[in-house]
């Protein structure tokens, strides 16, 4: 579960739930057929999620027990499986006819899984209201063609994580943060010319330009869309600034990351929470000097999360009950106390109004918590919602390696990424 779970720490933070799990009935309830179908027959949910076992069974036990004592007709079967192994699982389920009735996906598998009709659609499903319990990007990230293919649960965003020191040696002002990318490669610079260190780290993915707006892919999703000049102009901005010093020339993965900024070889640097244990063990004199406030956004207006979600496959016997459960998991209550319990961020609006998100002891790491909370409004999940998702990301990933370490010409890469790309979405 550690895996998963860290995977989507923010200075990542998550999930909710105030005191009374399950909250209001209005909140927790599915639409008015669940609840009368619900008094009418007995039935069993199979309810299927991704490591979360055995480290959180005290927390699922209570949350089933208290549904089923809501629903005293309905009966929760919860299973465990890893990440690895879910989506084969749930294909096999469904192809033998023994689909779980309630599953927990990942956004990209929870897409690909929805544009193959296996999931049912929550936008015909919920009110308005109920929809708006969520962060609409959280809640649009699984939205297709107009259809909703599964529930927002557990996620997590990175803040910006800053040496206040270097940052005063800079003449900037710590307690304004640069808040657009615009803003960020203009401290960059300013950290450069005024302490000989670099701005920040930036690591070779589509983000960089996804974040400014551009598209992968189009609209339908049958084809690359991002071979234009646009981009162009992006990472050729990105090669003058590492040119020029104020971003290293390294493709700045997990580890590269800690390193440069825990050496002080940077001032600045975008990652999750877990980022701060590695801190802490790589400098203790850096961590005690850090900051962590929202990071700052380009002009798509967007912070990617990774987020995990509930869905209802379409296969189930049981969909209006099916549908109440998911609703119930997802709750801002019992995403609060999941929170707790798992130091991720909700996907429901109510849930960081709590005080564990909006109180800031002086330490890193509330001050991350509080900073990825804040961060929610503006979340949005990185997904293609294609096959292949993960081999095209890779498959850019290499060729923007390519301009940043060896200086490729740029629309020749573009070129051979769309190609790549091509070929990938026509396996």
């Amino acid at each position: 579960m550690k895996r998963v779970v860290s995977m989507l720490l923010v200075s990542m933070m998550v999930i909710g739930l105030l005191a009374g799990c399950g909250g209001s009935k209005s909140e927790g309830e599915g639409n008015g057929n669940a609840s009368s179908a619900a008094k009418e027959e007995k039935v069993k949910l199979k309810f299927w999620t991704i490591s979360l076992q055995p480290t959180f069974n005290g927390y699922f036990e209570k949350l089933i027990a208290e549904f089923e004592g809501q629903h005293p007709n309905v009966k929760i079967e919860w299973k465990d499986y890893p990440y690895d192994a879910i989506q084969n699982k749930l294909l096999t389920s469904i192809a033998s006819g023994q689909a779980p009735d309630v599953i927990n996906l990942n956004t990209e598998m929870a897409n690909q899984m929805g544009t193959k009709n296996a999931m049912v659609d929550f936008n015909t499903e919920l009110t308005d209201k109920q929809k708006a319990m969520y962060f609409s990007g959280l809640y649009n990230s699984t939205v297709i063609d107009g259809k909703a293919y599964a529930l927002p649960w557990y996620t997590g965003l990175p803040v910006l994580f800053m040496n206040k020191e270097l940052i005063e040696k800079a003449g900037l002002d710590i307690s304004n943060p640069p808040k657009t990318n615009e803003e960020y490669n203009a401290w960059a610079k300013q950290i450069k010319e005024k302490t000989g260190k670099a701005g920040y780290t930036i690591k070779a993915d589509a983000e960089l330009f996804v974040a400014e707006g551009v598209p992968l892919l189009t609209e339908d999703k049958s084809a690359p869309a991002f071979n234009i000049p646009e981009t162009e102009k992006i990472l050729g901005d990105y090669v003058q600034m590492i040119k020029d010093g104020f971003i290293p020339k390294e493709d700045a993965i997990y580890t590269k990351q800690i390193q440069f900024y825990s050496s002080e070889q940077v001032a600045m640097t975008v990652s999750t929470s877990s980022f701060i244990n590695q801190l802490k063990t790589s400098s203790q004199d850096v961590y005690a000097k850090t900051v962590a406030v929202p990071a700052p956004v380009g002009k798509g207006n967007v912070r990617f999360s990774s987020t995990m979600n509930i869905g209802v496959p379409s296969a189930t016997k049981h969909k209006a009950q099916a549908i109440e459960f998911a609703l119930f998991v997802t709750n801002a209550a019992n995403q609060l106390q999941f929170s707790k319990k798992a130091n991720t961020l909700p996907s429901t609006v109510d849930s960081v109004k709590d005080s564990f998100f909006t109180e800031d002891d002086g330490t890193l790491e509330a001050k991350a918590k509080v900073a990825s909370a804040q961060s929610l409004d503006k979340a949005r999940d990185f997904l293609l919602g294609v096959e292949n998702a993960n081999d095209i990301r890779d498959a850019l990933t290499k060729r923007l390696q390519s301009v940043f370490l060896n200086y490729s010409d740029i629309g020749k890469e573009l070129k051979a990424a769309e190609k790549d790309v091509n070929t990938i979405m026509s396996r």
